[in-house]
């Protein structure tokens, strides 16, 4: 009987635990409490989405309605298009304690980058339209990224109107990338890249959230495409050049 490859039988991130194990050691790539200097002036993207989910009776979000049903693919970071970034963790850690390994996606090459959750998000806030039920998280980057910041993802639900919303919101500014071929090609492309992913991200929520609302079922989640893994070697040494 041919053995199987243990590449195809492994969960990804028990391929990946050497590298989640080490992620786990690393700061983030710039000092978050410096929040009043993340402006436009000072070089720094400001991005801010939303998309609208399907509606829920005014009040508390129901059980198993669209409020729950995205905080669940926030949770489980399901939402991003896998063809541009998958996000690989540690099954059973607390969601505060999380380390995540972003397998991202660029033409024929795969990179890796390293992100921490920063802060988990649950709360009701008063605002203009009334009390709004959010949850959601933000993570930060870490040493070896190609970008420095911080992005959030958050589900509200509008409380007296039942109206239902996935939010994403970033801050970000390259980091230094000595190599003169990734500094060029993330010059010219990352910023799409950035668009792209969010828009992306805000499409799938919604595809995903509307299917499960019709048909009570969660969808099913595209495959991950077969794509050309840059060598250790290599992102070793990005690693060190973007540090």
């Amino acid at each position: 009987m041919a053995k199987r490859s243990r590449r195809t039988t492994d969960a990804p991130w028990q391929r990946h635990a050497r590298r989640l194990e080490h992620l786990a050691t690393l700061p983030a790539n710039f000092d978050p409490s410096q929040r009043e200097v993340f402006t436009e002036e000072n070089g720094w993207h400001l991005d801010a989405y939303e998309a609208d989910l399907p509606r829920e009776s005014p009040g508390p979000p129901a059980r198993h309605g669209p409020w729950h049903i995205a905080c669940r693919l926030v949770r489980n970071y399901a939402f991003p298009d896998p063809q541009i970034v998958t996000g690989i963790y540690l099954p059973g850690r607390p969601l505060e304690e999380r380390v995540m390994l972003l397998e991202a996606r660029f033409l024929f090459l795969t990179f890796y980058f390293g992100v921490k959750i920063g802060q988990v998000i649950d709360e009701t806030r008063e605002t203009e339209d009334g009390p709004v039920r959010v949850w959601g998280y933000s993570y930060q980057t870490l040493e070896g990224h190609f970008e420095k910041g911080e992005m959030t993802f958050e589900v509200w639900k509008f409380l007296e109107t039942g109206a239902v919303q996935f939010r994403i919101h970033a801050y970000s500014q390259p980091d230094r990338i000595r190599n003169p071929f990734y500094r060029i090609g993330f010059k010219l492309f990352g910023r799409t890249m950035q668009k792209k992913f969010a828009h992306r991200a805000l499409e799938r929520m919604q595809q995903f959230v509307a299917e499960e609302v019709d048909t009570g079922q969660p969808p099913e989640q595209e495959e991950t495409p077969d794509v050309a893994i840059a060598d250790a070697a290599q992102q070793e040494k990005l690693t060190e050049e973007a540090g």
